[in-house]
């Protein structure tokens, strides 16, 4: 479903959530089959129409990154920075990389970090619908890497703007 750095690190996020293993698979099936009918990413919110037996609304908050933590994040990252193109490719140093996509204080979110709701009948925190929408995300987030700061509340920008900084500090 995704191909770039952005895109595989969000779909490999999404699978670490043990609770939502057993509707991942379906979700995968319906990204990949054109059922995602509408999908849009705006601040803190993901929302999307999925075809089923019907079409289906899902609606996802995802909690923006606490200030205090992407201060933390642009600070460890600073010297490593060296263009927004290059973050933008995901080709970025390994400890950049890997600070970014820390399970405890990087910027994808956690599972308590996300609320979703969808209009289909499955009483499952994560339906198939959902699960396709968060997938859709991944596939976007290929083409489109800063809808992910978007996302999260953050500008993308800032952890160039502080590695320039950086380096005329040095």
């Amino acid at each position: 479903i995704a191909t770039s750095f952005w895109g595989v690190a969000w779909c490999g996020n999404l699978e670490k959530y043990a609770d939502w293993a057993n509707r991942m698979p379906r979700g995968r099936t319906y990204a990949r089959n054109g059922s995602i009918v509408d999908l849009q990413i705006s601040a803190g919110k993901i929302t999307s129409l999925v075809s089923g037996s019907s079409l289906y609304r899902i609606e996802i908050s995802i909690e923006k990154i606490k200030p205090n933590i992407w201060k933390a994040i642009r600070g460890d990252c600073a010297a490593n920075i060296g263009s927004l193109i290059d973050l933008m490719r995901g080709k970025l140093p390994t400890m950049v990389l890997k600070r970014l996509t820390d399970s405890k204080d990087g910027i994808f979110p956690a599972s308590k970090e996300i609320k979703i709701r969808c209009s289909c009948p499955d009483v499952a925190t994560m339906c198939k619908h959902a699960a396709a929408t968060l997938y859709g995300v991944g596939h976007l987030l290929d083409t489109e890497p800063e809808l992910f700061f978007l996302m999260r509340g953050v500008n993308q920008s800032e952890l160039v703007t502080d590695a320039l900084h950086a380096q005329n500090q040095g």
